[in-house]
């Protein structure tokens, strides 16, 4: 797969509401203990919407991927009114914004709604990266994304890129020190544990990586 037209875009991120709705008992499980324990809940919910959204605001964005992904991330915001889901909203909203006017997606187009998206967590969550989020999961995968396709890299590859960094992204928020929210009261315990925050985003990219590259 080399692009993905703007009317496959819809799949492309119901592959990554599929992955959530799988995931939501983990990902659940994972946040009662360091958080509110809704992480599941707010993530398969608003991705699994998200593809309906989209339908609905495709006749509207005239095979504009960048204005049907702002209008399908502000109905996602009010569907999910919690501060994971409005980070997770104003990334889709952003990375809307870096792909106004394009109507199908290359490994450039990938890169720049990832870049958009971490832009939009960071804008949302004013965190830096090092405070152990979801944007130490997201950050490393853009920047990686970018890379390659600034270098040539075909889409799968560039897809591919960003799967390994947020992996390397989740795997290095073991040894962080949390700054926000319940973690950040219960610090020693995460030691050696992942941030279930940048677990969602290495998800976020695997459900792209699925429909691009199959898994």
């Amino acid at each position: 797969m080399d692009k993905i037209s703007f009317e496959e875009i819809p799949a492309l991120f119901g592959s990554v509401g599929k992955l959530f709705v799988d995931k939501k008992e983990e990902l659940c499980e994972m946040d009662a203990k360091l958080g509110d324990g809704d992480l599941g809940l707010t993530m398969s919910k608003g991705y699994d919407a998200l593809p309906g959204f989209m339908k609905d605001e495709a006749g509207a964005a005239g095979g504009d991927i960048g204005k049907m992904l702002m209008k399908s991330g502000m109905k996602m915001a009010s569907l999910v009114p919690s501060t994971m889901g409005f980070l997770m909203s104003t990334g889709v909203m952003e990375g809307g914004k870096a792909l106004k006017g394009v109507n199908e997606m290359d490994a450039k187009a990938l890169a720049a709604y990832l870049k958009g998206f971490a832009a939009g967590i960071q804008k949302r969550g004013k965190c830096e990266a090092g405070q152990r989020t979801i944007y130490d999961a997201i950050l490393p995968a853009a920047e990686a994304a970018e890379k390659i396709a600034e270098e040539g890299g075909t889409l799968e590859g560039t897809i591919k890129a960003a799967l390994k960094a947020a992996e390397e992204g989740v795997e290095a928020t073991k040894s962080m020190v949390p700054v926000f929210g319940k973690a950040a009261v219960h610090a020693a315990n995460c030691v050696g544990v992942a941030d279930q925050g940048a677990v969602a985003g290495y998800y976020k990219i695997l459900g792209l990586h699925n429909y691009i590259v199959g898994g």
